[in-house]
């Protein structure tokens, strides 16, 4: 089984280059994230040819989770625990309100497939050290990580990905633009690489050890691309009950080139499903039991 993420930066501007892809590598699952539209602009139909069910999170032209499955998808959840919210309501959307009172952004979409439970997640940007944007980034990590503690705490077996654009260079050899400056910049500062590291507890990255210096993100200016001076800021992080079932990973750094790129490229892990107990049991084949 292979589970991909990747920040798409506008799903109905890169629609056919993404699900060129998903066929052309056999993608059971994609985590979306930057999907950048509502659920009724979602371009449903051209991910239903390829044999994809869709479920998708988003209030307008900006942020947005989304999934696309050769499986069904159950235990659709937009939001975890304690999410905060911030920044303005969207006029006519429902978005609810975080633990004080702030409007819920589209940053995290839930699903379960067979046993996995996966999430779609979009962290906030940060914007600079002294913004409000910062602190919102870092409250909103430490909900995602309480929730995860939380997750495994009640079911340590449990093969649970976090998947996304986590905006946050973790290792030095990790940020190669020379607009990110420690101590300056975010993705880089000493909050975000010990919030990403408090991870560690219930999380790993299966991805690092395969592929260890690849980047997964190169801005469009500068020739940024054209001098390899990007950063890697996707991660797919794995409980140990999913990190032990990673057989195989990928950067999909050619899918920076060519027309109309996402300035983000697809990470990818393989999954051996005979190390995740009964996930497709086919329940119609079991006995009835009256």
């Amino acid at each position: 089984m292979r589970i991909a993420t990747w920040n798409v930066n506008s799903i109905r501007t890169r629609v056919g280059r993404v699900v060129d892809w998903l066929e052309r590598e056999n993608i059971d699952v994609l985590a979306m994230q930057e999907t950048k539209c509502r659920p009724d602009q979602f371009p449903y139909a051209e991910f239903e040819r390829a044999g994809y069910e869709v479920v998708t999170h988003g209030f307008n032209q900006w942020n947005g989770v989304a999934f696309a499955s050769k499986h069904e998808m159950t235990e659709i959840t937009h939001s975890f625990d304690e999410m905060p919210g911030f920044g303005k309501p969207v006029k006519g959307q429902d978005q609810g309100t975080g633990p004080e009172g702030d409007p819920l952004e589209a940053r995290a979409l839930g699903v379960t497939v067979g046993d996995l439970r996966l999430w779609s997640l979009y962290v906030p940007n940060g914007r600079g050290i002294d913004d409000p944007h910062f602190d919102y980034k870092l409250r909103w990590l430490e909900a995602l990580r309480k929730n995860a503690e939380a997750w495994i705490g009640a079911d340590p077996d449990l093969p649970l990905a976090l998947m996304g654009d986590w905006n946050i260079a973790p290792l030095p050899s990790d940020m190669g633009d020379p607009q990110f400056v420690e101590g300056r910049s975010t993705h880089v500062s000493v909050p975000e690489r010990q919030m990403f590291e408090s991870f560690s507890s219930v999380v790993s990255d299966p991805v690092r050890d395969l592929v260890p210096d690849e980047y997964t993100f190169w801005d469009y200016q500068a020739g940024r691309f054209q001098k390899d001076e990007g950063m890697r800021i996707d991660f797919i992080l794995g409980s140990q009950a999913f990190a032990e079932a990673v057989t195989g990973a990928s950067i999909h750094r050619d899918e920076r080139r060519g027309d109309g790129p996402s300035d983000h490229v697809p990470v990818v892990v393989d999954i051996d499903l005979s190390l995740v107990a009964e996930t497709f049991d086919d329940e119609d084949d079991r006995p009835m039991v009256f």
